[in-house]
């Protein structure tokens, strides 16, 4: 007779674990809201003026990066930079195949013509923190390693320009941009050049709650549950939200004055949950002199552009969405 397994956690309808450790990402939100979170298969014709392909990066860890690539047209006088995506998803859900980055990357691959690559970032709780920063770190060396000809990668030989790379990555990814960063820094990446840095609507916190967290709305893309839930399965075991990786303005954390960066662009939403800490973290960059801007969607709560419903049927989201694409591509190529 089998045993039936017992379900120990649930997060917000995202995850399920149970007690023989399996975990589960089905979607057991509203069924209408499903599709955004089910898998595009990469398709190389250009469909909207985009294809895309998945890449293997590093045969023995079969890690791997989808691509993104625009029509190429007249009007493109120059090659293309290269913007290197970080998922966000607490760092235990969410892919880059997955139909809600899909729809927003193709639009914004179209609008501020550049190449997208996103590395399917390993997951928690079964790979813990920092397995998605080390994942974001190896991409920028495959591409370093696509620009010196020791890799082949058609798409990017032909039409990306390596001295244009910027890292843009939402929530739990805006945590994975300012880390890659800041290893960058450090690093000899030559000829590759990181121009410049976008997190959106960054997981920045502390271990006490804010008062935008007690304050502020929820919404399917961050609830408190989420925030709590999935820090713990994704952080190293016995670490609070204190930890560098979400709290980098911290006392726990290197200065941040004693960091190589390229320009910051911080992006996020006013009616974000976790306002204070986001921009507690926009002020220390600002201290520590780093070139660093700031633009915030009105009205909008965490991750809003995502949600293909809302950008659909309601003008107001729309429009952030318009302007959000808008001020990342002025960056890009004030950059």
């Amino acid at each position: 007779m089998v045993q039936e397994k017992k379900l120990v956690q649930n997060v917000s309808g995202w995850l399920r674990i149970y007690d023989d450790g399996s975990v589960d990402r089905t979607w057991t939100g509203p069924p209408e809201a499903k599709f955004m979170a089910e898998p595009v298969p990469p398709h190389e014709e250009f469909i909207d003026g985009v294809a895309t392909r998945d890449i293997i990066t590093v045969a023995e860890s079969n890690r791997s990066v989808r691509l993104y690539l625009p029509e190429i047209t007249s009007a493109d006088k120059e090659k293309l930079p290269v913007v290197v995506h970080f998922q966000g998803g607490g760092f235990c859900i969410s892919e880059p195949d997955w139909f809600m980055y899909y729809n927003m990357y193709t639009r914004f691959a179209r609008a501020a013509r550049f190449i997208c690559v996103s590395p399917f970032l390993r997951r928690a709780p079964e790979h813990r923190l920092p397995a998605a920063i080390e994942d974001g770190f190896s991409t920028l060396l495959w591409l370093q390693s696509v620009a010196k000809g020791e890799s082949k990668e058609l798409w990017l030989e032909k039409h990306a320009d390596f001295s244009r790379v910027f890292l843009i990555g939402d929530s739990s990814g805006g945590n994975v941009v300012h880390e890659v960063a800041a290893l960058a820094g450090k690093a000899s990446l030559e000829p590759l050049r990181l121009a410049g840095a976008i997190p959106v609507h960054p997981g920045f916190l502390r271990s006490t709650r804010s008062k935008s967290e007690l304050e502020k709305p929820q919404s399917p893309f961050l609830t408190l549950d989420m925030l709590d839930n999935f820090l713990a399965l994704a952080l190293p075991v016995g670490s609070t939200k204190d930890h560098p990786i979400t709290c980098p303005m911290g006392e726990a954390a290197s200065p941040l004055s004693g960091l190589k960066l390229p320009p910051f662009l911080v992006c996020l939403a006013e009616m974000d949950l976790i306002w204070d800490t986001e921009m507690e973290y926009y002020e220390a960059m600002k201290k520590a002199n780093h070139d660093v801007e700031l633009f915030v969607s009105k009205g909008m709560t965490h991750s809003f552009y995502l949600n293909k419903i809302a950008v659909d049927m309601d003008p107001n989201t729309a429009a952030e969405t318009e302007a959000l694409i808008a001020r990342v591509k002025e960056f890009i190529e004030k950059h």
